[in-house]
């Protein structure tokens, strides 16, 4: 069964102009259910992130200043939303449910979460519409729990995570992700992004493919079919976390690679057809879109999971 998570927090209330379209998450669990592609039963509410799981990844300082809201005023400009009380208890669901995605994808091959992909969380501090780091937070739980000497995986051992692959296909560099696994061979990170695009000055990923502006779904699908099932191949990971972002649409007011929805759709299914016919374990998260036209956004994002739905079930 395809399991997803989703949460009514996941839309979170911002000032009026506000360039974050946060009603899409709402928006897309409505089209996938009208649609018939999802049923409720697809659908699971995740709860709030134990502080022991956020300090895999995140300092004790850094996660103390978002819970007493004490981030200093230059700090929270760069995060970009308004910081309160309501905003950190999401920031925790949404990697609850990224958390939890990597325990059914284990047993079904697949799952999602409506939200995340908070590529630009650091260790100690948070920028770019991210706070907690939702895919670092839940490659570190896999890790500590399914490797070698993991309790779990002790208890099951027929199955062990020595090796973590990070595909981010958002339209931005996951800056945040590559800082955090510098140092860490258990986890590879590699990021397709936009040559000219925030963040201005990128982190070193393991590996970084820059993508140049108005590139358009030829090049760009090329680039990764060229790319994506040798790094499989090199570095044999046992569970692979997606970041499918839809900002590398032509649409995308931060995109700049004039992808058509039709491209990105070949781009999802290129990846997870992928990971189905490896048998690699997949967990998806949702990434960024901002085309003005909140419809377009909303059907690349159902794109998705309609593949995801095709492809596995």
């Amino acid at each position: 069964m395809l399991k997803i998570a989703y949460h009514p927090i996941y839309k979170h209330p911002l000032p009026e102009g506000h360039r974050f379209p946060m009603e899409k998450y709402e928006l897309l669990q409505q089209q996938l259910l009208y649609e018939g592609t999802c049923y409720t039963e697809n659908f699971f509410e995740p709860d709030i992130l134990s502080e022991e799981h956020i300090l895999e990844v995140h300092t004790k300082e850094y996660l103390d200043s978002l819970i007493n809201l004490s981030v200093d005023t230059r700090a929270a400009r760069k995060i970009g939303f308004p910081l309160s009380e309501m905003l950190i208890q999401r920031g925790r669901i949404i990697s609850k449910g990224t958390l939890d995605c990597c325990e059914f994808a284990l047993k079904y091959g697949v799952s999602m979460n409506i939200a995340g992909g908070t590529h630009h969380a650091y260790t100690d501090h948070g920028e770019g519409f991210c706070m907690l780091n939702d895919q670092a937070i839940a490659a570190r739980y896999l890790l500590k729990y399914y490797g070698e000497s993991g309790e779990i995986a002790s208890q099951a051992s027929n199955f062990v995570i020595k090796k973590i692959l990070i595909v981010d296909l958002d339209v931005h560099q996951g800056n945040g992700t590559a800082e955090i696994f510098q140092n860490d061979d258990a986890v590879f990170t590699f990021s397709m992004h936009g040559a000219g695009n925030y963040p201005f000055k990128k982190e070193k990923s393991d590996l970084d493919m820059a993508v140049p502006d108005g590139s358009g779904d030829e090049v760009y699908l090329q680039k990764l079919k060229e790319t994506l099932p040798k790094l499989i191949d090199e570095q044999n990971p046992d569970f692979i976390f997606y970041l499918s972002g839809v900002d590398i649409l032509e649409t995308d007011k931060l995109g700049r690679l004039n992808c058509s929805v039709e491209g990105c759709k070949e781009r999802d299914r290129y990846v997870l057809q992928l990971c189905k016919d490896l048998e690699i374990p997949v967990q998806v998260s949702m990434g960024g879109g901002y085309s003005p036209d909140i419809k377009i956004i909303i059907e690349a994002h159902a794109n998705t999971f309609r593949l995801a739905k095709e492809i596995y079930f």
